[in-house]
């Protein structure tokens, strides 16, 4: 390399921001020359780590925005632990067409089935695959609305989790919510229907909604939409933290004893 080449290279490539193949191009050129490369298979390999990691800071900026409170991924879903779960209609889900077909997906359990873990898993997945994300409690959600609103920019607010592919309520159902929270709620979610997709854990069947939301009327046309096309996954096996809990106490009872 001629002299000042390298410096010049390196001033060129951090002006177009090519960091990737600054960082790599001393190694990649060294071993293009101990193998004889052709140019046109070193320049592509300079490309195609540049462009895998631009794709990996993607996915951790989509991760980062969706707000995931753990992370929780499907191959560490204890599936022995919820025996009728369909493990098909799961694999279906991972894949993403829901997404692309503004379908819903809702579970509905009771405490500590895994509801939130499947819910970030599948968040996850969608993040893979270059669906925006947003994850949120229903009462955080709520409560961000409550804000907005007093801020005069609900609006704003609103149209900003409208761009989002994906969105995930959790634990609707442990927090009544106010007038004004409900109809926010109910906002967003009428602005999404068969326009995003949303994914739902509760702890309520949707007869007891109407307790969450105050509002008979309101309730029955959110339900109308949210269930229209929607995936309704029923976790009704028993509760995984309880089960675990139990366990640590006859081991604990048992150590005691001897």
């Amino acid at each position: 390399m001629k002299p000042g080449t390298e410096v010049l290279l390196s001033e060129h490539l951090k002006q177009l921001k090519l960091t990737t193949i600054l960082r790599q191009y001393p190694v990649l050129a060294r071993q293009a020359r101990e193998n004889g490369s052709a140019y046109e298979d070193f320049l592509l390999s300079l490309i195609e780590a540049e462009m895998q990691a631009r794709a990996d800071n993607r996915l951790k900026r989509r991760i980062r925005d969706a707000r995931f409170p753990l992370m929780k991924t499907m191959e560490s879903f204890d599936y022995d632990a919820a025996p009728d779960l369909d493990r098909r209609l799961v694999k279906e889900l991972v894949g993403g067409s829901y997404i692309q077909e503004h379908k819903n997906v809702i579970f509905v359990g009771k405490t500590g089935t895994g509801k939130t873990h499947l819910a970030t898993a599948l968040g996850l997945e969608a993040c893979r695959q270059g669906v925006r994300t947003r994850f949120a409690s229903g009462a955080g959600l709520v409560n961000e609305l409550i804000e907005a609103r007093s801020e005069r920019v609900t609006n704003r607010v609103i149209q900003r989790i409208s761009r989002h592919g994906l969105l995930i309520l959790d634990e609707l159902g442990y927090v009544p919510f106010s007038r004004e929270g409900s109809q926010l709620l109910f906002q967003v979610l009428a602005d999404r229907y068969e326009r995003g997709s949303v994914i739902i854990t509760t702890n309520l069947g949707f007869a007891d909604w109407t307790q969450l939301f105050g509002d008979p009327t309101l309730t029955a046309a959110l339900l109308d939409r949210l269930t229209h096309r929607a995936h309704i996954i029923l976790c009704n096996w028993e509760s995984y933290r309880l089960k675990e809990s139990l366990k640590k106490k006859t081991l604990t009872t048992t150590k005691v004893k001897k």
